[in-house]
């Protein structure tokens, strides 16, 4: 994972504002391919990368819900297909698709990830990574709060489970986030690049690498 905060290289600067959900499998395809990009190009970009929230289902329980009944639920007919779909995308990547245990309102995570965006972008990044590999492929809620702070403690996030304790911590920034970023947005997980080309979607990294030389041209 190649960043920088500042452009002291000499190499062209990338920033690159991400808009993402926790419980988003697109947004991890997404990310996963976007490092792909980021690993082949670091010799000649120098990059910034900063999280901001979005909530696919704002009014989503806190206390959890069974993922697969969730998901039965919301797709209906198609809940089969969908499964097999990610499970085979997941798989392009080297992951397997877990959907067993419990899914529910992201806030919280929102809330770590703000909280880690203000010790690094570094940070920050490694905790997003964290929390889409907890609740994709190890079935953890992402409302959890033993899963969020363990998570935190991996990627050397401190202060956390102070942050946490207090709901209202991080909430104005987040909410502030999220009319910012997210509110003329209609998905996940979307790219601002240089703050002027925009991609959505899990794109593969050869588009993410096309849209780098765009950037910077």
């Amino acid at each position: 994972m190649a960043e920088s905060v500042g452009n002291t290289t000499g190499k062209k600067l990338i920033q690159i504002d991400i808009s993402s959900d926790t419980v988003c499998p697109w947004c991890f395809v997404g990310k996963r391919n976007l490092d792909k990009a980021i690993a082949i190009s670091n010799e000649q970009y120098d990059f910034e990368l900063r999280w901001h929230p979005y909530e696919l289902d704002p009014s989503a329980p806190k206390e959890g819900v069974d993922k697969v009944e969730r998901y039965k639920g919301k797709f209906g007919s198609e809940f089969e297909s969908i499964i097999a779909q990610m499970s085979e995308v997941f798989r392009s990547l080297g992951l397997e698709y877990n959907i067993s245990g419990l899914t529910g309102n992201t806030m919280d995570s929102h809330r770590l990830i703000y909280f880690a965006g203000q010790q690094g972008q570094d940070k920050q990044h490694d905790l997003v990574e964290q929390l889409f590999l907890g609740y994709f492929t190890q079935g953890k809620y992402i409302g959890d709060r033993v899963f969020l702070l363990e998570s935190a403690s991996k990627v050397g996030v401190e202060g956390a489970a102070e942050f946490l304790q207090d709901p209202n911590n991080g909430l104005k920034e987040v909410e502030s986030e999220l009319y910012q970023y997210s509110r003329n947005i209609t998905g996940v997980p979307y790219f601002v690049i240089n703050k002027k080309h925009k991609l959505s979607g899990g794109h593969p990294p050869e588009v993410f690498l096309r849209a780098f030389q765009v950037a910077t041209s």
